[in-house]
């Protein structure tokens, strides 16, 4: 009996497995840094093992599962399967085998994924996650408003046990869902830009009531140990002082453009993985900016899938304020891969649910 396989489903398997490969590798060739947050994780010493927070919350996933005495390639051909399988079932799309801008850039990303979640990692966790809210929306078996509030209350509930930053996305994505009702001449910008606000507002009002804003008590803290350390070399840093009002809304927008437009990440020519990463970064982000706008323009046929893009900006947006560097930003940008899987392909994926 003859078995008949796609191109595109092909493609896909072969990228798969060639970098099952990576996945499998990458114990053997990655510097030690990148193992930082593996050992916490594995070995414990500060016994921080518990049910909230992201730190106790994976340590303890990976007790329970027993991977803390299997050797990290053994993990990785567990764990790497898992994750391609799961952009298996959300779906691939047609001509996924041809080069273009588009897929390579998912090539590259799937590349990543196999870098940074070859080993316990707190982004395996976020990765699961992220693909149940793609389900979630991608099932229309749901109406939308209840595809909303499922979503509000999974990234809510996942803010609260394991990533805060996640709870303010609802509030962000909110907002900016309801200023793209206004007539803006570039709504797709102004849209964002109030985004941004939103945010600056939040972290105001947390300095008030706390008295440090939010780059004081994450990037800024986290950078102010790792200035002198040789592994900091695209650490991301406020050109001002982050302690005044003014200082965190320069901060804001600094560390949005950093992270999300890294053109200043070309400084860093002698570090090649950088380079790429700046160059995957530029051209990812200018199509999803691109589609976002095309799903504003036409909210009514794109209305699941503009869900999903104000999440995915709600995303950079704080994702600006909260990441030490850059080398941190590629591995976050890994756990919600399977959010920019979908909205690059979402035109694809909206004929097969039709």
């Amino acid at each position: 009996m003859q078995i008949l396989i796609k191109k595109s489903t092909a493609a896909f398997l072969l990228i798969a497995s060639a970098n099952l490969v990576v996945a499998f590798l990458a114990f053997f060739v990655l510097p030690p840094k990148f193992f930082y947050d593996t050992a916490i994780i594995i070995y414990d010493k500060y016994n921080e093992i518990g049910y909230f927070g992201s730190y106790p919350l994976t340590i303890l996933f990976y007790k329970i599962i027993g991977f803390r005495h299997i050797p990290f390639p053994i993990i990785a051909l567990i764990q790497f399967p898992i994750l391609m399988y799961t952009l298996y079932k959300i779906g691939i799309p047609d001509n996924f085998e041809k080069v273009n801008i588009k897929n390579l850039l998912v090539y590259l990303g799937i590349f990543m994924v196999a870098i940074f979640i070859s080993m316990p990692s707190k982004e395996f966790m976020t990765y699961l996650f992220i693909a149940l809210i793609v389900f979630v929306c991608s099932n229309k078996q749901f109406s939308f408003r209840k595809t909303i509030l499922i979503t509000i209350v999974l990234l809510i509930v996942f803010g609260a046990l394991y990533r805060p930053y996640f709870a303010l996305i609802p509030i962000v994505g909110g907002g900016m869902y309801l200023v793209s009702f206004i007539n803006f001449k570039n709504k797709t910008i102004t849209t964002i830009f109030y985004g941004l606000l939103i945010v600056v507002l939040l972290s105001l009002s947390y300095g008030v009531l706390k008295g440090k804003y939010f780059s004081e008590i994450s990037r800024e803290l986290v950078n102010s140990t790792r200035m002198a350390s040789g592994d900091a070399n695209s650490i991301i840093t406020s050109p001002v002082k982050t302690d005044t009002w003014y200082g965190e809304v320069i901060s804001v927008f600094y560390g949005f453009f950093t992270v999300n437009l890294p053109l200043n990440g070309l400084k860093h020519i002698l570090s090649p993985q950088i380079i790429v990463f700046v160059i995957w970064q530029l051209l990812l982000f200018y199509i999803l900016l691109v589609r976002f706008s095309k799903c504003l323009k036409e909210r009514k046929k794109y209305k699941y899938e503009l869900l999903i893009m104000f999440i995915l900006f709600s995303f950079f947006i704080l994702q600006g304020v909260f990441e030490p560097d850059l080398g941190s930003a590629i591995r976050h940008k890994t756990g919600i891969f399977p959010l920019i899987y979908f909205a690059l392909y979402y035109e694809h994926f909206r004929k097969e649910l039709q």
